[in-house]
């Protein structure tokens, strides 16, 4: 476990890099017996110190909800980051590439919460019936850390989570089996990936439940109004200046953002 001392230095590091846009060294190289503990601890100080300063806390993300990523990352559990008011993107903006350090953008559904929710013992109904609307949303990602990250070095940077686009038709989550809603990934006019949203645990709505209890754990819950990002249920698409990302979820509309 890391000392205060050094957490706080943790903060000061991540804090900086996205300040200048520049990447920085792994903290699980400078500081080598850094616990996931420390990781949530690191991220939640990062966005205490943002909302002192003014921003808002709109909501959660929940990242590494398919086997696949847990399993490269040596876990067995999602993870999860803050999002900010400062991360809302309008629908078909045009966002400067250069407010990233390395942008990519996953596809997702974000659950808008009517009521509050807070863990232990919520589950997938719980989380449906707390639901106001789902909406197709886009996130993106960023690394304000280099690459080869461990667990430890992502939960600390926030989830990766770096802003959020909201787009296309809200629906009741009663109103649609959301396990068989599908997205096409695009890259300009090429489609780069497809996905299920099963492929999020199951259901979507299970990596809000996951998120639920887990910030439970700590005695934290979710108020009404939040914003749930639920997990992507593709791989990430990078992002180069002039790319437009554009995700197409049939019936539920679609989604874009553009880098200039």
């Amino acid at each position: 476990m890391l000392n205060e001392s050094e957490r706080k230095q943790a903060v000061e590091i991540l804090l900086q890099a996205e300040k200048e846009r520049k990447q920085a060294t792994l903290l699980s190289e400078t500081f080598p017996h850094i616990q996931i503990e420390d990781s949530y601890a690191i991220s939640t100080a990062v966005a205490q110190r943002k909302i002192s300063l003014g921003a808002r806390l709109i909501g959660h993300k929940v990242g590494l909800t398919s086997k696949a990523m847990q399993a490269s990352s040596k876990i067995d559990e999602p993870d999860y980051g803050h999002l900010l008011d400062s991360m809302l993107i309008a629908e078909g903006a045009k966002v400067p590439h250069a407010n990233f350090c390395l942008p990519r953008v996953e596809v997702e559904l974000a659950f808008a919460l009517g009521r509050p929710l807070k863990g232990p013992g919520i589950g997938l109904v719980d989380v449906l019936r707390a639901t106001e609307y789902v909406v197709p949303a886009l996130e993106i990602v960023d690394a304000r850390l280099v690459d080869q990250r461990k667990i430890f070095d992502t939960v600390a940077d926030n989830g990766a989570a770096a802003g959020l686009v909201l787009g296309g038709r809200p629906i009741k989550p009663m109103d649609l089996d959301l396990r068989w809603v599908s997205a096409l990934m695009y890259r300009n006019s090429e489609i780069e990936e497809t996905g299920v949203a099963a492929g999020v645990l199951g259901h979507p709505a299970l990596g809000v439940a996951w998120l639920a209890n887990k910030l439970g754990q700590h005695g934290v819950g979710m108020d009404a109004g939040h914003i749930i990002l639920s997990g992507s249920f593709t791989r990430v698409v990078f992002a180069k200046k002039g790319d437009t990302l554009f995700g197409d979820f049939g019936s539920m509309g679609s989604v874009c953002v553009q880098f200039v």
